[in-house]
């Protein structure tokens, strides 16, 4: 075997603008056994680092000595064999039998190469997911518990499974909800909103079916206290205005509700596709707590806020329109059957139902986005942990707190913008 040499020299940019020249840091003479050694060079930002290579056969010791290169001459070394790296830090060594130890910097801070720091977080985030919605499952494993328990999986969390796994105890607890008896089972298997919200959440249906009876009983005294004598000769407002609330309702839990993103967000392109993408990355409330992989800035949750009035108030218009008009009607044949004195005149469609679409914007997406964040504070509290009846108690206290407030209130903006 021939006996050969190199010597390896770094020249490194020592940052002066008005200079524009490269220094020479260190030159280390290390022995290498090789056949063809590659030089390289690699350009970046105000710096130059240029790795060259000297080996000799009839020399063993042969020295290479370094000199001071102009910045501006870096290109005439490019042209005169060295190669430089324009997407990786990894350079590119071939001993001759194609082996060699390669540095990818995964686990470095994506600087430098052999770099330490920031690799390490992402296996954080996960420990975390796993810890709160158990390992995730592949599609081997995810068919087989699915098969045992005699069920199928819908086309989104199949498509899921194949591609990046679902969580156990997201395939578990959708497992338990469609074998439910009718009509939860057969709701959780054909409407996905409610099945991711059910999923990320148990006690969704809970609270939406307390919200409907608080509702609709706190609804009905707000409305005998603030129309007094004039209630049953004003009915068919209190009517118009308990049909709306049954739908807004579940319009306003619904859409404030934390849901299971499963599987990967979707890659459409064109303007649509990019607000589809935007929307995806909102949290659903302005105070979702945040999950491994589900992280929300501050901008995000401002964003929601005004985003989740805008739902809001197009709810409200809709709403409005369909209970408002489905009252007119009412009273419109009433009188034409029995006029009285007594009759109020009837309201205004398209107003009414604008003074819904501002409340809901407004008012109740204010105070539904403060009741989600004080529920979430709660039931993430060792005390609600330890015992689960203490978060139901406080959702019943805080919702019937709000909706007497928020019919009280109503009454008063309707009066005030002369509907009612």
């Amino acid at each position: 075997m021939a006996s050969c040499s190199s010597s390896i020299g770094l020249l490194f940019d020592v940052g002066a603008q008005e200079k524009g020249t490269s220094s020479m840091i260190a030159n280390v003479r290390t022995p290498i056994c090789s056949d063809r050694i590659r030089p390289f060079l690699y350009c970046k930002r105000k710096w130059n680092l240029v790795v060259f290579s000297s080996y000799s056969e009839a020399q063993p010791q042969s020295e290479v000595v370094g000199t001071t290169i102009p910045k501006e001459d870096t290109d005439n070394l490019v042209g005169n064999g060295f190669k430089p790296l324009e997407t990786s830090f990894i350079p590119v060594t071939d001993s001759g039998n194609g082996g060699g130890d390669v540095h990818d910097g995964n686990n470095g801070n994506g600087k430098f190469l052999g770099g330490d720091g920031g690799g390490g977080d992402g296996d954080n985030e996960g420990d975390g997911e796993e810890e709160e919605f158990g390992p995730m499952l592949k599609f081997e494993e995810v068919i087989k518990e699915t098969e045992a328990r005699g069920a199928n999986l819908p086309a989104d969390m199949l498509e899921a499974a194949k591609s990046v796994g679902i969580r156990k105890v997201l395939l578990l607890r959708y497992l338990d909800l469609q074998g439910s008896a009718w009509p939860l089972g057969f709701a959780v298997k054909s409407c996905a909103m409610l099945r991711n919200r059910m999923l990320a959440d148990p006690s969704f249906l809970f609270k939406i079916g307390t919200e409907i009876v608080i509702d609709s009983g706190c609804a009905t005294l707000a409305e005998v206290q603030k129309r007094g004598k004039d209630f049953w000769a004003e009915f068919e407002l209190y009517f118009a205005d308990l049909l709306v609330g049954v739908v807004v309702n579940v319009a306003l839990v619904g859409m404030l509700a934390p849901y299971a993103r499963i599987g990967q967000p979707s890659l459409s392109k064109g303007a649509f596709g990019r607000m589809l993408h935007a929307y995806a990355a909102l949290p659903s409330s302005v105070f979702e707590a945040e999950r491994p992989g589900c992280r929300f800035s501050v901008k995000q949750r401002i964003s929601t806020y005004f985003f989740k009035g805008v739902m809001y108030g197009s709810v409200g218009f809709a709403c409005g329109l369909v209970g408002q008009g489905i009252a007119n009607m009412i009273m419109t044949a009433k009188r034409s059957i029995r006029k009285s004195e007594e009759d109020i005149p009837v309201p205004p469609l398209v107003k009414s139902a604008a003074l819904w679409g501002v409340f809901l914007a407004v008012s109740s997406n204010t105070r539904y986005q403060i009741i989600n964040g004080l529920e979430r504070v709660v039931e993430s509290s060792s005390m609600a942990k330890q015992v689960p009846p203490a978060a139901m108690a406080f959702t019943v206290g805080v919702r019937f707190a709000n909706n007497i407030y928020g019919g009280m209130q109503f009454v008063d903006w309707a009066r005030w913008s002369g509907v009612q």
